[in-house]
């Protein structure tokens, strides 16, 4: 059988090339979660700040991909609406059906704060030279976010915690990298955290495809970038990801 995967924000960079990737894989039977109409997917048209106006799309899923978030200002007031009462809408909306899993795009941005300590600020900065030793990385236990947004992202992580614990759901989180249109890194910083499109959606795949018992897990995501600092370790042995890609091989 089919599994039966709702995305939400498919219309989305990420979102789409997940749809195009797993359509391509067969065996999964996408619907759409999204404010406007996704072409060739059945799109349940609504804002997920509105926990009545999304409960439908809910209905027969087996695993929800909540990839939906507002990536604008970074102000509480903006973050609110999607980030933190959708984020909250989501799962419980998932709760609600019954689904058994719910993959949270989570975000760098969760770490992104040690970016103004050494030996981080110098990779970032693309000062290479200035950096001296092993680089100690940053791991999944590890919370230092960057800004509201990533402390926005950091809730979420946490309330996947308490609905895997109260609720007995399977939620995992995907902390993602940098993923951009292009498909490659625009500046130093981005060398470090570049998460290639194979590789994002071979990690939310093996996450939607995870052993029903992986109730709560955080997972790293970037690709095999020679100056990442974020482990990598941790989703390999868990999910048995291993990406494909390298800033710099391109």
């Amino acid at each position: 059988m089919s599994k039966r995967v709702l995305v939400t924000g498919m219309s989305g960079l990420i979102g789409g090339l997940l749809k195009e990737h797993l359509n391509a894989l067969g065996g999964y039977e996408l619907s759409a979660l999204n404010r406007s109409v996704v072409k060739d997917v059945p799109t349940h048209s609504a804002d997920i700040s509105n926990l009545n106006e999304i409960l439908p799309a809910f209905e027969e899923i087996d695993t929800v991909v909540h990839l939906a978030a507002y990536l604008g200002s970074d102000t509480f007031e903006e973050q609110l609406p999607t980030n933190i009462v959708g984020t909250y809408n989501v799962f419980e909306a998932a709760r609600l059906a019954g689904v058994k899993r719910v993959v949270y795009a989570s975000s760098g941005s969760t770490v992104r704060g040690v970016e103004n300590v050494y030996p981080y600020k110098e990779i970032a900065k693309g000062q290479y030279s200035d950096v001296n030793g092993p680089i100690p990385l940053v791991t999944h236990k590890d919370v230092r976010p960057g800004g509201v947004y990533g402390a926005a992202k950091v809730w979420g992580e946490a309330l996947a915690r308490h609905f895997s614990d109260a609720f007995h759901m399977s939620m995992l989180c995907v902390r993602i990298g940098s993923v951009t249109a292009a498909d490659k890194p625009s500046d130093p910083r981005q060398k470090s955290i570049y998460l290639s499109h194979k590789d994002v959606c071979q990690i939310l795949q093996l996450s939607i495809d995870a052993p029903d018992d992986l109730k709560y897990e955080v997972f790293l995501a970037t690709s095999n970038n020679r100056w990442s600092y974020r482990d990598l370790e941790h989703p390999r042995k868990i999910l048995g990801y291993l990406p494909k890609s390298s800033a710099e091989d391109i």
